[in-house]
């Protein structure tokens, strides 16, 4: 297939660019690399890259010429950023996926996968069993309330105009190459150098966190589903923070204290106390889910920033 992945420079959004290509499809790239350019150089000499904003629609109609599907992954990520800046983060959700939307009406793109979230959810994690996809939603931020809109204005479209479209509520991607926007980045930032591992509230909160090749594997196995779906894209299993920050800081061998702070106002609404996903709609549609166990995945990360490391200064 030709592909169109917008957001394609970003973490989640290179790392499947990359696998696209080894599958031998051809594709196209919308970033404003605003955040940097996170494709490696191989993969870069092997796209057709499109600098500029989702909110162009004429360079999201451009960019999507002749493509059979598109990943729709730009997005304002962070909780800082996200919370700082409520009327950004909602621009680039509405006006960017109707542009994606409309592009792939015009150009009869049959295919769009869109990147949501479980933060959707927000406190009706509280329930003892793992999220599905039927749980009512509970969202309070800009970023979680501007993800379900389109969620349903996606699966509108498909009623009416017959897309085919995939919601992807993504639990707590995490990886090797992911910026320290995210936790467990900063965390190993944190415990590397020796410094205080700063861990907001008691620890206690709980979180399900879902490898990035895992990830990929569940968003390209989606490709050329029919109908209108919503999947969870989790590893099912919970961890606290607390024994993130000290899996991590043993890992690296680290000498960090832990340290426990409030969390700033900002933040409240996206502090939710617990956030378990069901990945079995994932498995009934194409028998997969996540499989890579936390701490595995962190000793993945570790081994490739490690290895890295030490290839540089060779």
């Amino acid at each position: 297939m030709k592909i169109l992945v917008t957001g394609g420079a970003g973490f989640i959004g290179s790392n499947l660019v990359k696998r696209l290509l080894e599958k031998g499809h051809e594709i196209n790239v919308l970033d404003n690399l605003l955040r940097g350019n996170k494709l490696d150089k191989e993969s870069f000499k092997n796209i057709t890259f499109f600098k500029g904003d989702v909110r162009d629609a004429n360079l999201v109609l451009t960019a999507s010429k002749g493509c059979d599907a598109i990943y729709h992954f730009a997005a304002v990520l962070g909780v800082d950023i996200v919370a700082d800046q409520p009327i950004e983060t909602m621009d680039v959700e509405v006006i960017g996926t109707r542009n994606v939307v409309e592009a792939a009406s015009i150009n009869n793109i049959k295919y769009l996968l869109y990147a949501s979230t479980s933060g959707i959810y927000s406190h009706s994690a509280i329930l003892k069993s793992a999220l599905s996809e039927d749980v009512l939603v509970d969202p309070r931020t800009s970023y979680a309330m501007a993800k379900r809109y389109n969620e349903i204005y996606l699966a509108a479209h498909h009623d009416e105009r017959g897309l085919n479209v995939i919601s992807l509520r993504f639990f707590n991607v995490y990886g090797h190459n992911q910026d320290n926007r995210m936790v467990v980045p900063r965390f190993f930032e944190q415990a590397i150098n020796n410094e205080p591992i700063t861990v907001y509230g008691n620890g206690a909160q709980t979180r399900d966190f879902t490898y990035i090749d895992d990830t990929i594997d569940a968003c390209v196995s989606l490709l050329g589903i029919n109908g209108s779906h919503i999947i969870n894209i989790a590893n099912e299993e919970e961890w606290t923070i607390k024994d993130l920050a000290e899996n991590i800081k043993k890992i690296t061998d680290s000498t960090s204290p832990i340290n426990y702070i409030d969390a700033p106002k900002k933040r409240y609404d996206y502090e939710v106390e617990r956030r378990v996903g069901s990945s079995s709609q994932l498995m009934k549609i194409v028998g997969y889910k996540p499989d890579v166990n936390l701490l595995e995945g962190l000793h993945k990360i570790y081994y490739i920033n490690h290895s890295s490391h030490v290839l540089n200064k060779i």
